[in-house]
């Protein structure tokens, strides 16, 4: 029987290690609803008894919005360095070559253009399996090249968010990405191409701090957390108990933080609507 006993009880999985999409036939959802996994990925990976938004990454948000999964990446072979060489539990380039091999992706963001409904559309969307979706130099420049391919091309911009924020590895390199994406973004509006921020669970940190919240339109998923800190850290520095549901996307949305709030199973008809209202 000792083949049913877990070896690593107790011991919790790296952020690194965490897979978004399930991988098996069945999926219990955090509320305890059992799907088979076809029906899930049909039902753009919402649960259809509760209406939960699994976590998924840019595989399947551009299966998702791209017509017939088609489309051209850009900087795909675009990889992290080691200017500091940072060194915690493992050095820098170790966990990075770790999570490359554990993800099949070379950062935590990719950037693609396509059609959507047959719309050009650019998109940029994170993944929060590599590193926590960090926000590093590499996720900083390809958002970066992205937004200027849109300026070139007048194509709109759309940015889905998914990070627990700065990347720490790299330190003071990965805050000047804040900056320098806030400013490329300043150079789209100049251009009055449209550029779309939405916000998934988790969006925190750094990219909250910049390009997640300077959308023309600011949309977000439902249930998703999205805030600076973390709510342990804002409670025991204010030494108050924080209001229910605080730093969920209905909480940001009915404080005037977003524009509205989209179910991922309407995002695709949603987006090409609000496109087409802005005559793109």
């Amino acid at each position: 029987m000792a083949w049913f006993t877990r070896k690593d009880k107790g011991i919790q999985t790296p952020t690194e290690s965490k897979k978004e999409a399930p991988d098996g036939l069945w999926y219990k959802t955090p509320k305890g609803k059992i799907i088979h996994t076809r029906e899930l990925k049909n039902n753009a990976y919402v649960s259809p008894e509760d209406g939960y938004h699994v976590r998924i990454g840019s595989k399947e948000y551009f299966e998702i919005l791209f017509d017939n999964n088609k489309f051209t990446e850009m900087n795909e072979n675009m990889v992290s360095a080691d200017p500091l060489e940072f060194v915690d539990s493992k050095p820098y380039p170790l966990r990075l070559e770790e999570s490359q091999r554990k993800t099949e992706l070379n950062d935590a963001v990719r950037t693609a253009y396509g059609k959507m409904n047959g719309l050009d559309i650019n998109i940029a969307c994170m993944d929060f399996a590599f590193i926590g979706g960090s926000m590093g130099s590499v996720v900083g420049e390809k958002i970066a090249r992205a937004i200027e391919y849109s300026i070139k091309n007048d194509v709109p911009f759309l940015m889905i968010s998914k990070s627990g924020g700065a990347r720490m590895m790299e330190a003071s390199l990965s805050l000047m990405q804040l900056a320098k994406t806030s400013a490329r973004l300043a150079q789209l509006s100049e251009t009055k191409t449209p550029y779309i921020s939405l916000l998934t669970d988790p969006t925190t940190g750094g990219v909250t701090a910049s390009y997640a919240m300077l959308g023309d339109f600011n949309i977000a998923e439902p249930g998703a957390l999205i805030g600076f800190a973390g709510p342990r850290v804002i409670r025991e520095t204010i030494g108050k108990d924080l209001p229910k549901g605080f730093q969920s996307s209905e909480f940001v949305l009915e404080h005037g933080f977003l524009d509205f709030i989209v179910d991922r199973r309407d995002l695709k008809s949603r987006l090409t609507k609000l496109l087409k209202m802005l005559g793109k």
